[in-house]
């Protein structure tokens, strides 16, 4: 299965990556964080790597190099991408964890980030999983991977949504867009929720938009204190609710197949 986690910036989308994919390692599950969000720069140290992988970006020469170099020998250019042939400097492993990059935004007047839409699009698209693995995906803020066509070969979208109106109304677009190309599992998880009240609500303006709410996942002082150091905590509150949440993931998933 291929989860792709999005929502409005700052909505906490890289912590629910990294809090899912250390819940689905614990399941057993060979887990491939697949790190598609150009801005974010801090997902590896969150899965508890000490270095970022060498972004797919530079297997293929660059942004400006994406279209000649798509079309040479390389992983890339298989009609089938399974991770054990994804080079080891592009690929970072640790016990059945495994996270690539498709690149960063890094410098002024480097142009648009629509090269590695393309290349997440095309990776995604080629992706084969196994039996025993999942892939999660870090998209970027907003909606524009919907534009590039990057959630085509998604399985099920989560839209991590927090309290403010506006995150509420781009999951609102993000549900519109991903049911429009046919992706039938779509979800939201209420994230960084200070009461029970607050909670109720945002759940009420969700459904009245008809967008199903998988979990809430309240605030953790636990998790901001690890953000400071650029981690994120093995057990606490946001550790038991992420449990329930993959669960319902996995088996609504599995009855819609």
């Amino acid at each position: 299965m291929k989860i792709s986690v999005c929502g409005k910036g700052g909505s906490g989308k890289s912590t629910i990556v990294a809090l899912l994919a250390n819940e689905a390692l614990r399941r057993g599950y060979r887990t491939l964080v697949v790190d598609s969000d150009e801005s974010n720069t801090g997902l590896f140290r969150m899965l508890g790597f000490e270095f970022p992988p060498v972004p797919l970006m530079e297997l293929v020469g660059g942004k400006k190099s994406l279209k000649r170099k798509m079309g040479q020998p390389s992983v890339l250019n298989e009609a089938r991408i399974v991770t054990a042939h994804i080079p080891e400097q592009y690929l970072l492993q640790r016990d059945g964890l495994m996270l690539v990059s498709i690149g960063k935004i890094l410098q002024s007047l480097e142009g648009c980030a629509c090269p590695m839409g393309v290349l997440s699009r095309e990776f995604l698209k080629k992706l084969i999983l196994g039996t025993d693995e999942l892939a999660i995906v870090d998209m970027e803020a907003g909606v524009e991977h919907f534009g590039r066509g990057v959630d085509t070969s998604i399985d099920s979208v989560l839209i991590v949504v927090e309290p403010p109106l506006e995150s509420v109304n781009v999951a609102q677009r993000i549900h519109n867009l991903a049911s429009g190309i046919g992706i039938r599992n779509v979800w939201a998880i209420i994230n960084k929720v200070p009461s029970g009240e607050i909670a109720t609500r945002l759940k009420g303006e969700l459904q009245e938009r008809h967008i199903e709410v998988i979990g809430c996942i309240y605030f953790d002082a636990d998790i901001f204190m690890s953000s400071l150091e650029g981690g994120i905590p093995a057990k606490g509150v946001a550790m038991r609710e992420i449990k329930y949440i993959l669960e319902r993931i996995l088996s609504k998933a599995e009855l819609r197949a």
